[in-house]
Formats: structure tokens, sequence, C-alpha cells
């Protein structure tokens, strides 16, 4: 699998990296349903069997859930991918979530996670959402992560050009981490432009529009979805944008059809087309869904098709 140079760093990653959202599961705000545990397991080791070579997940997703089972997963593994993950989102005993960019707490955060993964260091360490009032306050909390070898680089995800600015102005941003895909563009006009600028890393979220562009996604499977699956709430996921999606999905199906690929991987193929994003995350429920999606990286879209998918 092709790499990149991932911004200032000294790191070579994949075109696509595995996304570990999903399979922290249900039961928190932004859960994704039950998740069996064994298929979550498998679908990172098939990840990097199919030469994926770094994991993005949270503290917070599936309230820790999701971090044990990347430990979980890399225990054994010979090879081991480069591991990135995200703090400033806490939750209580009631397995309610808020927002903390104490530096104290993000000092608790990555020692947490250090332990719930077994691992020595965190390769890319991210501030999930901004608080603006606390933005400095955590940013030299994340370098002092670094200067102590807790982290090897620092980066956000979220942010906007004024709160990335807000951070350089203390230590080197390393990376951003947006939400970007056919039906997510904000960020093409200001931000993305900034980060090629100054060589901050991109690795975008949901480029297949958390399961909408996948080609597998319909008003049925939506309406069955469990109470605890986040995007039953969406407005994405609900008109009046559900049905224009649901088209471009059909889109996306037809170009790749020619080929033998997936709509997912058209979708993941579009973003990698912009000169700003480093690389993609990709998720997996299961090692299936893995293998439907890991050749998305190189997958070359004509001048035509981006037209007629533009159009």
């Amino acid at each position: 699998m092709k790499s990149r140079q991932f911004g200032n760093t000294d790191m070579q990653i994949t075109r696509i990296g595995f996304g570990a959202w999903a399979i922290g599961g249900g039961n928190w705000s932004f859960g994704w349903g039950p998740q069996d545990d064994n298929e979550a397991i498998a679908a990172i080791r098939r990840a990097v069997e199919n030469g994926m070579n770094w994991i993005d997940t949270a503290a917070v997703y599936g309230l820790g859930h999701s971090e044990e089972l990347v430990g979980k997963a890399l225990n054994g593994m010979k090879t081991k991918p480069y591991i990135f993950t995200k703090c400033g989102l806490v939750w209580d005993d009631k397995r309610q979530t808020s927002q903390n960019l104490k530096a104290e707490s993000i000092r608790r955060e990555c020692e947490n996670s250090l332990r719930r993964m077994d691992v020595d260091v965190i390769d890319l360490y991210q501030i999930h959402w901004p608080v603006e009032a606390d933005i400095e306050e955590a940013w030299e909390m994340m370098a002092k992560l670094k200067q102590e070898g807790k982290v090897r680089f620092i980066g956000v995800s979220n942010f906007n050009v004024q709160q990335l600015k807000k951070c350089q102005a203390i230590a080197p941003v390393s990376s951003l981490q947006p939400p970007y895909s056919l039906i997510s563009r904000d960020y093409e006009k200001e931000i993305l432009p900034f980060c090629l600028k100054n060589n901050i890393g991109v690795i975008v979220y949901s480029p297949m529009g958390s399961g909408l562009l996948t080609g597998s996604m319909t008003r049925e499977r939506i309406a069955a979805m469990p109470s605890d699956d986040w995007r039953r709430n969406s407005p994405y996921f609900n008109e009046p944008a559900l049905t224009k999606n649901l088209a471009l999905a059909e889109k996306l199906r037809e170009i790749g059809k020619k080929y033998g690929r997936s709509a997912g991987e058209v979708a993941i193929a579009w973003t990698l087309l912009n000169p700003a994003v480093t690389a993609a995350i990709v998720g997996g429920r299961s090692a299936a869904q893995v293998d439907g999606i890991s050749h998305g990286w190189d997958f070359q879209l004509t001048k035509e098709e981006v037209a007629e998918i533009t159009a």
C-alpha cells in the first residue's frame, strides 16, 4: 500500500488507515450500536494484514472500550502499526460525556490511554474537539507530554484556522483531523489550503459519509438501526438530505461497477484527490468490511468521472 509523508512528522503513513470509532460499540452518546468484540479485533488485524500501517482511535470511543480492543489486537503482533488516539472528551459514571481540556485532565487521559492500549508511547496524540477558552492551556500540556516522551507527535481534530494558529504560537501542530467527504466539504475553502501551506498533515474522517456512501446503505437499513446508533439523528441520514445522499451513493456505485470497485472505494479515492489530504480514516466492524474498502487508496478517478460526481 502506498504511503505518504505525514506533515512535519517522521512518519510515512499509508493512504488509508483503520478507524476504530464504530468498533467501540453502543450504549454511549455517539455509539454505533452493538459490536462483537472478536469481530472488532479481527477487523483491526485484517487492516494491518492488508497493509494499513496506522490505527486511529479515541479514548471516548465506547468510553475506553475501543482503545482496549486496539490493545488486544496489537498483542502478539510482530510488526505493529502507528497508534493515533485523541483526548478532550471525558465521561462520568452514568456514561454521559463532556468536554474537558484542562491540563490535569489531559495528562490523566494520556496515562489511561497508554494503559488501555498497553503501549509505552502514543505516536500521535490529538485534541478531539476545541474548547475556545482552554486551547492554550491544553496545547501547552500536549507539548509537555511530547517533551516527556509519552507521545511522539501532537495534533488536533475539528479545529478551524484561528484555533490552529493559537496552537502554532505555542508549539508546532503536526496534524489536523477534519470530517471530509463528498457530503461534507466545508473544510475545502480555508482549512485544507492552510494545512497544505503550513505542512500540517491531514487525515480525514468519515470519507464514506459514516456509511452513507458505501453503496450498501438503504432507507430500510437506516430505519432498522439500533436506538443507540447516533446516525439515526444525523441530518445526513434524514430528509431532506437523505434522498440526495442516496442518489450520490448510487452514482458512485455506477462508476465503481465499471472497475469492479465499491461505491465506498470511489468515495475514499475522491477525498484523496485533494493535495492537502495525507490519508483517509476508514472504519470496519468486521474483517469482511475491511476487505471491502482496503483498496480505495489505489483507485484513480478520471477527470470526466470527477466532473460527473461533482455535477
